[in-house]
């Protein structure tokens, strides 16, 4: 009797198992990255192959790079994938996290109405910022202490400072609804390329700067530290960390592209020039 009701449990379990459409003793990793990740639809191209190949589940959790170190620093999550580079240092000294890796990188871009009427066109991102600032123009911040915002504030401590003005605006979101904030009040703001393209076709926002090294994005992987944290999967982070600087992965990044555009340049196998 024993023996069959073990059998009918073991059975209902496998049922259940096979409803959930998941294969058995799939394991789930846990991973931090930023909204302009998520929204340049790249990861819909890298975790399906590295999730069939160690029977992984990723749960990605998209919020500013602020907010995803600070779920790192708690043990939230087990693999960061973010773009603050001083920031990602600081967690490392802190000894939140146990590894990095560099992956990729792409541009910022200071985008604005096409009339420009700050007269930023053609200019480095240092002296549009202070045109801006100049002329009292529309300003939207993301303000929410994510990559971009951060690089914003460098910038603006790169060009002198940034004065307080009525039109410098936060919007406390991601990318995307900072974007669109932009482009209905005709002001500027600073966002990184890959959002802007899947954007660019649905409002009337133009990129303004030249590119320059102060534009240049890194992204970087981060392993939380398991010896803070017992529940962080180190092994499955670690397994991550070494899929996105594979061959494998590195070739997906660059051939990723967004009408016509290539939107990452992968930092561990660059493509031939």
């Amino acid at each position: 009797m024993k023996r069959c009701l073990g059998l009918s449990v073991s059975l209902l379990a496998l049922l259940v198992g096979c409803s959930s459409g998941e294969a058995p003793n799939t394991r789930t990793l846990r991973l931090a990255t930023t909204t302009s990740t998520r929204d340049s639809g790249l990861l819909d191209v890298l975790l399906p192959p590295f999730e069939a190949q160690h029977n992984v589940r990723v749960d990605v959790i998209a919020v500013g790079t602020g907010k995803a170190l600070k779920l790192g620093e708690m043990g939230d999550v087990d693999a960061l994938l973010v773009h603050a580079r001083q920031a990602e240092d600081e967690f490392l000294a802190a000894q939140h996290g146990v590894r990095r890796e560099d992956v990729m990188y792409n541009s910022f871009e200071l985008v604005g109405p096409p009339e420009d009427p700050a007269g930023t066109r053609g200019l480095s991102v240092i002296e549009g910022l202070q045109k801006i600032a100049a002329g009292s123009c529309c300003f939207v911040s993301r303000g929410d202490e994510s990559g971009t915002h951060k690089r914003e504030l460098l910038l603006w401590n790169k060009s002198g400072g940034r004065p307080n003005w009525e039109n410098y605006l936060e919007a406390g979101q991601g990318m995307g609804a900072t974007v669109a904030i932009a482009d209905q009040k005709a002001g500027y703001t600073l966002t990184d390329h890959s959002t802007y393209l899947r954007f660019r076709a649905k409002v009337d926002l133009v990129s303004l700067s030249a590119r320059s090294d102060d534009l240049k994005n890194p992204y970087g992987v981060l392993v939380v530290n398991p010896n803070k944290h017992p529940s962080v999967r180190k092994e499955l982070a670690d397994a991550f960390a070494d899929f996105l600087i594979s061959p494998q992965a590195q070739r997906l990044i660059a051939n990723y592209q967004l009408l016509g555009e290539a939107l990452f340049v992968p930092m561990r196998f660059p493509p031939a020039q």
